[in-house]
């Protein structure tokens, strides 16, 4: 059996045709010009972005009309997740569980108005779950 090669972000993008395409792709050039060093990939449907090859921030982009992004320290438990403390600099997160929060964006001017702080929620993330960080950020 062949191998399958990854479906890249954009033909994935292009094949979804989603609703919200164009806040999609704002906030993913803001996000992969950020001072982070993300990589994007498709996983769990929708673009996620990784450091060092472990997911951080994931769209959810389901139903077709959301624009969300889903904080996370990836697809693997983590031990001391109830011990994970995390402070959001923007109050733009909703927990979810005590290390993994959602940014719901309302519609294309929610986008427009929080894309900076978006951006900076997902570095201080980054560097808050990136391997050999500090447990309180």
């Amino acid at each position: 059996m062949a191998k399958r090669t990854p479906e890249s972000v954009e033909t994935f993008l292009a094949r979804v045709g989603h609703a919200r395409l164009v806040e999609v792709q704002q906030l993913r050039r803001a996000i992969l010009q950020s001072r982070t060093g993300l990589t994007e990939h498709i996983k769990w449907n929708a673009p996620s972005f990784c450091i060092d090859g472990d997911d951080r921030v994931t769209f959810r982009l389901q139903p077709g009309d959301r624009v969300d992004l889903v904080f996370h320290r990836g697809s693997r438990k983590r031990s001391g997740a109830d011990a994970f403390q995390f402070h959001d600099p923007t109050g733009l997160m909703r927990w979810l569980a005590p290390d993994r929060g959602v940014v719901e964006l309302i519609n294309q001017q929610h986008t427009d108005a929080e894309i900076d702080r978006v951006v900076q929620l997902v570095e201080a993330w980054v560097a808050a779950t990136r391997d050999g960080a500090s447990p309180e950020s």
